[in-house]
């Protein structure tokens, strides 16, 4: 355990801008592939999935996500998968925690992203940021009356995925605690 605040991140949305359908962003590889716990039911185009799932990566995210004052963990659908298919495309280590979710895609009886809940009893009153595309101002709010320490949520837009000032906004954040 670490003094740090932790750093939890999505897959798709924040590291593959799976939005950005027509062009590929400068910088990124794409790759295809198949995580086990995809099925053909939860993919739309599912047909394609036989080639693979098309994800797109900044091999320079890794570097300048291990430069920050965080402790790096998954929260993302790819669950420990990110670790073997994510984490050496983009250069980071390929032993970083996991939140493993009970349920996938469980609707809340408050409407709050299905993922907030876990999240925060997750972190377990550690700070921390959350970086995911599927953020919303409830959830924010929900976190702000729930949970006793500082708690950053960072809505990523899914067609550009992480960008220079969502990082510059980590460094401050971080610098601020």
């Amino acid at each position: 355990m670490t003094d740090q605040p932790l750093l939890l991140l999505d897959v798709d949305g924040p590291l593959n801008p799976y939005g950005a359908r027509l062009v590929r962003p400068r910088g990124y590889v794409t790759r295809r592939l198949r995580p086990a716990n995809w099925s053909a039911r939860q993919v739309p185009g599912s047909r394609r999935l036989r080639r693979g799932l098309r994800v797109r990566l900044n091999p320079g995210h890794g570097a300048r996500l291990r430069a920050l004052p965080y402790e790096l963990a998954w929260a993302t659908t790819w669950m420990h998968e990110a670790n073997e298919m994510i984490a050496p495309v983009i250069g980071l280590p390929g032993d970083l925690p996991v939140i493993e979710w009970p349920e996938l895609f469980v609707r809340d009886p408050e409407g709050l992203y299905w993922k907030t809940r876990h999240v925060v009893a997750w972190a377990a009153g550690r700070p921390f940021v959350w970086v995911d595309d599927m953020i919303t101002e409830l959830d924010v709010r929900h976190v702000a009356a729930h949970y006793d320490a500082a708690a950053l949520l960072l809505p990523i837009d899914p067609r550009k995925g992480l960008r220079e000032r969502d990082f510059e906004k980590l460094e401050r954040w971080a610098r601020e605690l």
